[in-house]
């Protein structure tokens, strides 16, 4: 969607297999410079996605995915990336691999004014890493995340139940760069997706898709994320990058996995 290769880097750790020369020769076929950690003691971490009638279920073998460590981001090619970087994302699953990896990239990110985005991710991470969550908050310029995993935040945080007052509850936590606001994006499916800053809420629609043309869940909200950041890169507003979201997003539900097309038709 950004229209042209070399603009997004990935770091993450791998094992010494087909399954990571695999995963390198896709991300690096789509445009994005991968630089991962080499566990040669353990497999590439996989993941069974099972499909029915559109939705998603997932099963993952975390293996050497759950074996990043700090170190890795000493090397000088992650040094150049960080450096060279000016947004960065991390899922909430990173939490439970390394916390000390993470803040350090958001200590940089803090320090050079640079802008740093998380997902909540996963209800459970809410429920059983909070204090992990806890330390990179604060950091956060941008979070991401879904209806249930912004209910979940709600509950365990006791800030209620509806949706919206809770996008605003976690906008107002403290955050480290008080310079600027922070953005809470909730998306809910086919529902209106929701974004929370500065103590007001604005409701997005979200265009139907026919369901004969919904085929596969899986990767939705990672695509609606990507969209976004395509935009907000580019120094668009929000309105934009949510419109691109969303187009993201209903593009791969019509895809069977995460597959993508050579060119991107997307227009602003």
């Amino acid at each position: 969607m950004m229209k042209k290769d070399g603009q997004a880097a990935f770091m993450g750790c791998v094992g010494s297999d087909d399954y990571a020369k695999q995963l390198e020769e896709c991300a690096s076929s789509d445009g994005v410079l991968v630089h991962y950690m080499k566990d040669t003691s353990n497999p590439t971490g996989t993941c069974a996605a099972l499909i029915k009638d559109g939705e998603r279920a997932l099963v993952t073998n975390l293996d050497a995915a759950n074996n990043f460590k700090p170190t890795h981001l000493e090397t000088e090619k992650a040094k150049e990336i960080i450096e060279s970087a000016k947004f960065y994302y991390v899922a909430g699953f990173f939490l439970t691999v390394s916390v000390e990896s993470l803040l350090k990239v958001t200590e940089h990110a803090l320090a050079n004014k640079k802008t740093f985005c998380m997902n909540l991710s996963a209800p459970f991470l809410v429920d059983f890493f909070a204090d992990q969550m806890a330390q990179a908050m604060p950091y956060a310029d941008y979070l991401f995340g879904n209806e249930s995993e912004a209910a979940a935040y709600g509950k365990k945080h006791e800030m209620g139940e509806d949706l919206k007052e809770i996008a605003l509850k976690i906008a107002a936590l403290p955050k480290k760069d008080t310079s600027r606001p922070r953005v809470v994006v909730v998306t809910q499916g086919s529902q209106s997706t929701l974004v929370a800053c500065d103590g007001k809420v604005t409701e997005y629609a979200v265009e139907p898709l026919a369901k004969e043309l919904l085929v596969d869940t899986n990767g939705a909200g990672d695509a609606f994320v990507g969209g976004f950041l395509s935009q907000l890169v580019d120094g668009k507003s929000i309105d934009e990058c949510v419109k691109a979201g969303h187009w993201a997003a209903t593009y791969v539900i019509q895809q069977s996995g995460t597959q993508l097309g050579k060119t991107c038709d997307y227009s602003a």
